[in-house]
């Protein structure tokens, strides 16, 4: 009995050691997790190689590289030596999920359970020969909006000039280039250079016109052999430099940015580069459309139309909308044509904060100079030294001294060339002011701390975050603790006080404003902002190669919570800077029609050259308007930077 017994109970375990659906649901498993991972090599397939049922699948979801599906294996129906199981499939590709269901078939061969292969175990319906086809719908970019809702960056006909190599005949490929690029005014040698080396059917592009004004037309570009003309539509803004620095530009991916985004881009799309197109770059350029088919890749132009499985619509960029004025920008940029070095020309309306224009000149090469730009501000900062003063007891009455120079723990400090012996010896303050006396203010330093200036500068809006600007940008660094030499050059804009144009314009209109303005420029409510004060130890940036500073949540100041400016405050640095129009350094700004123009010049010394070379800065407030005008080697700020100045607010009316 018990030898009995014992045979049982081993034959029992050896049957449930082989029970069929356990083994047919772990091969239905094995299957799943190979087909996920594309890779089905080491898969019993019924009758065929692994190798190369493997290579027809891989073939046949390449289009859908990278992405790889998640697949859920569904209850398994066993019927004595056969299988079938469902198969849940979910595709995650560039955002958009695919699902479907398949239906493998098991078969029991010998001592293993095999796959029954057919191009339905990967897609339903797909057939032999046929390939999967994935096709982006790229929604038109949203457009930038300026003040009023008028379209900054919006979709505008181009026209694309190059070399149809098709259309070449017998002419010489390189002739044709060369004959090309000079009526376009490209580099005739690497246009050349990119023709030879492009296929027997390429079209080669040359340039990229705006069809609007263009006035290279189609007769001259048929002339040359191979020459020839396509057109397409491009987000662009009103000109090639409108506001290039802060708005950015928009192009066709490269295969690093592809790359990066783990097929969120593909080859063709549009991407934003720099400034706000790039910061804003997917709200603006919304979501691809989706088209997945099939395909036979043998059947040839005259086979059958892909066969489509899969479609999604394409969901439009939403606009962004900024306070910029088109006429000023367009008039700031104008303003600045002609300077030379980098140069920058910001305007705000103080009643609101919005930033109308922050023009960068040519100088800058495509960097926002207005916005980004770190520099040393000179005498306008005496505007920060006057808050201070008052708020220590005195007025534009108040008398100083005026000394032809000043030593400084044997620094010796002066004024500027040219300075008026009139205003000399004892001043008041206001006079000294307007003539910009470095020597009074530098004298005042032991009862202005660094402490203070730190906390006044804070009080006009410089180095301190402005949470509805919606973009970098750099808005001042002052340091909270200076001793000497270096405290007597903070009470005149240098040492390690730096500001931007934006951030010296934000200080203008919040003396016109009577309170602390907080510049914006972004308008949309969701928008969030990326601007803020670096460390006092930042450096300023160098024309033609600036990185943008990193951007640091501002530090508290040694003095406690910060005092916003008040009216009765701002009202006496107006007085004194009307003076610099009436009796100081800005007189030329009398005739600017309109509101009393109010001003403030500055000079700031920098590098290590005799005689240094220095950067011109005026700040205006103009009723509802104030300006910074900036140019990083420009001489004095009064002879330099005003004109400028002058010429903006007269045509801006």
């Amino acid at each position: 009995m018990s030898l009995v017994i014992a045979s049982f109970v081993m034959g029992a375990s050896l049957v449930a050691c082989d029970d069929p659906r356990t083994d047919a649901e772990s091969a239905a498993a094995k299957l799943a997790d190979a087909v996920q991972i594309q890779d089905v090599s080491s898969v019993p397939f019924e009758g065929l190689e692994s190798a190369a049922v493997n290579t027809e699948l891989q073939s046949i979801f390449k289009a859908l590289e990278p992405a790889k599906p998640t697949i859920d294996v569904g209850e398994l129906t066993l019927e004595q030596d056969t299988a079938k199981v469902p198969l849940n499939y979910t595709w995650d590709i560039g955002g958009t999920q695919w699902k479907y269901t398949v239906s493998a078939r098991l078969a029991k061969s010998e001592n293993e359970w095999v796959t029954t292969w057919s191009p339905e175990l990967l897609v339903a319906g797909l057939q032999d020969g046929e390939v999967l086809r994935r096709a982006t719908i790229a929604p038109p970019r949203a457009d930038f909006l300026g003040a009023d809702d008028a379209p900054i960056v919006t979709t505008r006909d181009v026209v694309n000039v190059g070399i149809d190599k098709t259309r070449l005949g017998s002419a010489d490929a390189v002739d044709s280039a060369t004959q090309l690029a000079m009526l376009v005014e490209v580099d005739p040698a690497a246009f050349s250079a990119q023709v030879s080396a492009a296929g027997p059917e390429a079209f080669v592009a040359a340039i990229t016109l705006r069809e609007e004004g263009r006035t290279i037309t189609d007769e001259q570009v048929n002339a040359i052999p191979g020459g020839f003309t396509t057109t397409e539509k491009l987000p662009l803004a009103p000109s090639r430099t409108f506001a290039r620095g802060i708005l950015g530009t928009v192009n066709p991916v490269n295969s690093e940015q592809i790359e990066a985004s783990g097929g969120g881009l593909l080859q063709g799309d549009l991407t934003g580069n720099g400034g706000l197109q790039q910061q804003y770059d997917e709200r603006l350029r919304g979501v691809d459309g989706l088209e997945i088919s099939a395909e036979n890749p043998d059947s040839g132009e005259s086979g059958p139309a892909p066969r489509p499985l899969f479609s999604t619509p394409p969901v439009p960029g939403e606009p962004l909308r900024t306070t910029l004025d088109l006429g000023l920008q367009e008039l700031a940029e104008k303003t600045l044509a002609d300077v030379g070095p980098a140069s920058a020309l910001v305007a705000v309306r103080p009643s609101t904060g919005a930033v109308l224009a922050a023009a960068s000149g040519p100088g800058s090469n495509g960097y926002n100079t207005a916005m980004l730009g770190q520099y040393a501000p000179g005498s306008t900062f005496k505007i920060v030294d006057s808050l201070a003063m008052i708020r220590n007891g005195a007025t534009p009455e108040t008398i100083v001294q005026c000394t032809p120079t000043l030593n400084v723990e044997g620094r010796t400090f002066k004024n500027a060339e040219g300075y008026p012996e009139g205003s000399l010896g004892d001043v008041t303050l206001r006079d000294a002011f307007a003539h910009s006396c470095n020597t009074a203010f530098i004298a005042a330093r032991d009862s202005v701390t660094q402490e203070q200036l730190e906390s006044v500068a804070t009080s006009l809006g410089v180095a301190i975050e402005a949470p509805k600007l919606g973009a970098e940008a750099f808005l001042g660094s002052v340091p909270g603790q200076a001793e000497g030499t270096e405290h007597a050059a903070s009470m005149i804009g240098q040492g390690k006080v730096l500001v931007s144009p934006l951030s010296a314009a934000v200080m203008a209109a919040s003396v016109a404003k009577g309170a602390t303005v907080s510049p914006q420029l972004v308008t949309n409510p969701e928008t969030t902002s990326r601007s803020a004060a670096p460390s006092a130890s930042a450096s300023p940036s160098v024309s033609g190669s600036p990185e943008p500073s990193t951007v640091a949540s501002p530090q508290p100041t040694a003095t406690g919570p910060v005092s916003p400016v008040t009216a009765a405050e701002s009202a006496a640095i107006g007085d004194m800077m009307r003076a610099v129009v009436t009796s100081g350094h800005a007189g030329f700004l009398e005739a600017v029609p309109g509101a009393p123009v109010q001003a403030k010049t500055g000079t700031a010394e920098f590098g290590n050259d005799t005689p240094p070379k220095t950067h011109a800065w005026i700040v205006a407030i103009h009723g509802d308007l104030a300006v910074a005008v900036f140019v990083e080697e420009g001489g004095l700020g009064a002879t330099t930077s005003g004109p400028l100045l002058q010429s903006f607010l007269t045509a801006a009316g």
